[in-house]
């Protein structure tokens, strides 16, 4: 009998049967892998994320991020708690993936959309409204204003801006908040359609701001070429000095959308960014942050009020960006589809896409895609400066 209780205590079914809290992570895990893989929403996030929470918590793994003694060198920490968290100590605590995610992002983004058609950068800044009404309501929620601060910027829907903000101000939620970021940003699919239902009406739906520009016939940018260049540079000096503590991801989006422009003298500095560091980074940081989601950390009040307020979050900035372009087109001739408005989030390029799929749904020439990138993109700008500022103030 000692035998075979050996075997049982040896197996993680005990600790399964005496905590099902760990029963309730893989189940969430699991899920985040069905909408991954089968739903494909952002499975190049959600795939590693829910793995990595279902490793967590395999009871006596080892897997799992806990609290280390600030003083363990990271040899020490491999030593004594495994892999996941040498990797989420020296990757991720120390903030050193977020800002080659946004050089990969910058290496992938294309400005020109949003330089031609700069009256639409405004609703990319409306919908950071999101991240600055949820600071304060989580003030009054009993937040202190660093986690307040860090909760908000999930509105930005930008995973890796809320995770080098969380990390600056709140690093003991760096898990929820994380989570309920890149959550949200796989989820833009559902999201934006339902607050597109709820606020916006068919007739709005159907103004076609393609015919519209063909009747107007806008001149074309001289140059653009050259501009493109210009841009990450004059963007990066000038918000850098405005607001220095968003330089780290202001300053990496654009040096990586610099080497992409620059054309064929950068280009294998470009590929490498935009692929093996981008898609390693992503890797690495999906399975990690899914690593910290145990039941200790997951499984309790402050957990539940984040994934509500960022939820909250996303769908005031969302709601931002189109009561934007309701009060524009009240005082304009030249209307604006209030799609443009809800693609206002960081989501790129995934919000520019759904809004354009509403738009064909309703009418199969209204192209938007063009026009729903500029605000999108000027989006992550927007919520870069938008955590820049929360950084130089709470910090």
């Amino acid at each position: 009998m000692d035998f075979f209780q050996n075997i049982f205590d040896m197996t993680g079914f005990a600790s399964l049967l005496t905590n099902p809290g760990y029963i309730l992570m893989i189940l969430i895990g699991c899920i985040l892998l069905f909408l991954g893989i089968s739903k494909k929403y952002e499975p190049l996030l959600l795939v590693p994320i829910g793995f990595g929470i279902i490793i967590a918590n395999i009871p006596n793994s080892n897997l799992g991020v806990v609290p280390v003694d600030p003083s363990y060198s990271l040899i020490q920490i491999a030593n004594e708690h495994g892999i996941i968290n040498l990797l989420y100590y020296s990757l991720i605590k120390t903030g050193f993936l977020p800002p080659l995610i946004f050089m990969g992002i910058g290496a992938l983004t294309d400005f020109g959309p949003m330089l031609k058609n700069l009256r639409l950068v405004f609703f990319g800044a409306a919908a950071q409204i999101g991240i600055f009404s949820v600071l304060i309501i989580a003030s009054f929620l009993g937040f202190d204003n660093n986690e307040a601060a860090a909760l908000a910027i999930i509105g930005g829907a930008d995973g890796p801006t809320a995770i080098y903000t969380s990390i600056i101000l709140a690093p003991h939620l760096l898990g929820p908040i994380a989570i309920a970021a890149y959550s949200y940003m796989a989820l833009v699919p559902v999201i934006i359609p339902a607050v597109v239902r709820l606020l916006v009406s068919k007739k709005e739906l159907l103004i076609n701001m393609k015919k519209q520009d063909e009747s107007s016939n806008n001149p074309d940018i001289k140059n653009l070429d050259i501009i493109k260049i210009i841009f990450p540079i004059l963007v990066t000096i000038i918000v850098s000095i405005i607001v220095p503590s968003s330089t780290t991801l202001i300053g990496f989006l654009m040096f990586g959308n610099l080497l992409k422009e620059i054309g064929s003298s950068t280009i294998r500095l470009s590929k490498s960014v935009s692929d093996n560091i981008l898609n390693s980074s992503t890797l690495f940081l999906g399975l990690t942050i899914g690593a910290t989601m145990t039941p200790q950390a997951f499984l309790n009040f402050e957990t539940i009020a984040i994934i509500l307020g960022g939820l909250f979050a996303f769908i005031i900035s969302i709601a931002g960006g189109i009561i934007a372009v309701k009060i524009y087109n009240l005082v304009n001739k030249k209307k604006i589809n209030p799609l443009i408005g809800a693609t206002g989030l960081s989501a790129v390029p995934m919000a520019s896409r759904v809004a354009n799929e509403i738009a064909l749904k309703n009418d199969p020439s209204n192209h938007l895609m063009n026009y729903a990138m500029a605000s999108n993109i000027s989006g992550v700008i927007g919520s870069a400066v938008a955590a820049g500022v929360l950084i130089s103030y709470f910090s």
